[in-house]
């Protein structure tokens, strides 16, 4: 097995090329903290893009931020903090959920998973924020799509087909970010007790009202014990954060109190403590406990999570939480990943997906992993793949099921 570590672009362009006359299948990983996600991949080669690392351009007076694809999502942020700015779709770090320190996600991984925190309610995804790219395709073809400015025309903007093709269409290697100032300060509105339907109804009030909320996410009774220490008392939490200058900060919590008081006992927590809050609801704390036992990550629309989830109970043994104000719903297994069930009721629920982001691999090798397409999504797909990756030689099958 051959592991190439290219330090350049032009490197990662030979290697491609190389595959291309060998006909020989790559694994694409950064620091590999993703590695576990998607169907098992045999390949004999591996491109390994953690060398390939360094931020090329930030200017922060124009918003704009350019990295090299291995380079840690970490020291990212972290130069973004020191001139109080951030990336304001707060990817999630995968790493402690799949038994990889945290930490060791790569901006690369970062588009071609398409990450997103809970700010995604107002913020958007990666592929919101994205705003050129330099990448190489499965033929062995350098192009580039988009630019530095964040008003920038091109016709089809091929850095945001990237985002969530898990590195099956082409490598990037230098990507570039819209950042956005970070939040003065943020408090986490907290209602006590609340069953799965009634804080569904809770969080639909606080994001139709003008309290500008930037996260919603109910933790029931079952896993409210996992998060910032066992600090919650009152049975499961409705989380409502809240973000910007101190004095607006106040006045939107308070029309809180005022929307919501009658739905049950209310606190809330300060800065340092809602940041810690929706830091482990972001990279699902819970059931980040070590265990191989399968964990789902299901999008359907917000007002019929709570519904699917009662009638998911009634055929499996399942934990959960919400974030997307109920439209993004983790799910630990006991045991079997119950797909074909699960599957079933987002169906006639009226639609959505379902990532088996966790399980042991003999599942993952049994288990459609990815939400399976329609037919003519799926024949589209094809097409993409066909036009940017002929011979299938990245990332091959990871996002198929045979």
């Amino acid at each position: 097995m051959t592991e190439f570590l290219p330090k350049s672009a032009e490197e990662v362009l030979e290697i491609i090329q190389w595959a291309v006359s060998e006909e020989a299948p790559l694994e694409i990983i950064g620091h590999g903290s993703k590695r576990g996600i998607g169907q098992p991949l045999q390949t004999e080669h591996t491109l390994d893009l953690s060398q390939l690392s360094g931020i090329t351009l930030y200017e922060p007076e124009e918003l704009v931020l350019s990295a090299k694809a291995g380079t840690p999502v970490a020291e990212i942020e972290a130069a973004l903090h020191a001139h109080n700015q951030e990336l304001a779709f707060e990817p999630m770090d995968y790493g402690p959920l799949l038994g990889v320190e945290p930490g060791r996600g790569t901006m690369g991984g970062l588009l071609a998973a398409n990450l997103a925190g809970p700010r995604r309610l107002k913020a958007g995804a990666a592929r919101d924020h994205v705003l050129g790219v330099h990448a190489v395709s499965g033929r062995g073809e350098g192009f580039k799509s988009g630019g530095r400015v964040v008003k920038n025309v091109t016709g089809y903007d091929l850095s945001k087909g990237l985002a969530g093709s898990w590195g099956t269409l082409a490598v990037a290697t230098d990507i570039t970010m819209k950042v956005l100032p970070a939040a003065e300060t943020e408090t986490t509105f907290c209602i006590s007790g609340l069953d799965d339907a009634a804080a569904t109804q809770a969080m639909a009030i606080a994001m139709g009202s003008s309290a500008e909320v930037s996260g919603a996410a109910h933790l029931p009774e079952g896993v409210v014990g996992r998060f910032i220490d066992g600090g919650f008392s009152g049975g499961g939490q409705t989380v409502l954060r809240v973000e910007g200058f101190g004095p607006s900060v106040a006045y939107r919590v308070d029309l809180l109190s005022r929307l919501l008081g009658d739905f049950g006992s209310v606190e809330t927590l300060d800065e340092a403590l809602s940041r810690r809050l929706w830091r482990e609801i972001r990279d699902c704390h819970p059931f980040a406990d070590g265990s191989p036992a399968p964990v789902w990550r299901v999008s359907v629309a917000p007002s019929r999570g709570h519904e699917l989830v009662d009638a998911f109970r009634r055929a499996a043994g399942v934990n959960v939480f919400y974030d997307w104000q109920g439209g993004l719903i983790w799910m630990r297994m006991e045991a079997d990943p119950e797909a074909e069930i699960l599957r079933k009721l987002i169906a006639h629920l009226g639609g959505g997906h379902a990532t088996l982001v966790r399980a042991p691999l003999p599942v993952r090798a049994a288990t459609p992993v990815f939400q399976p397409l329609p037919p003519a999504l799926a024949a589209l797909s094809a097409r993409l793949k066909a036009q940017f990756d002929p011979k299938g030689l990245l990332n091959p099958a990871r996002m198929a099921f045979a």
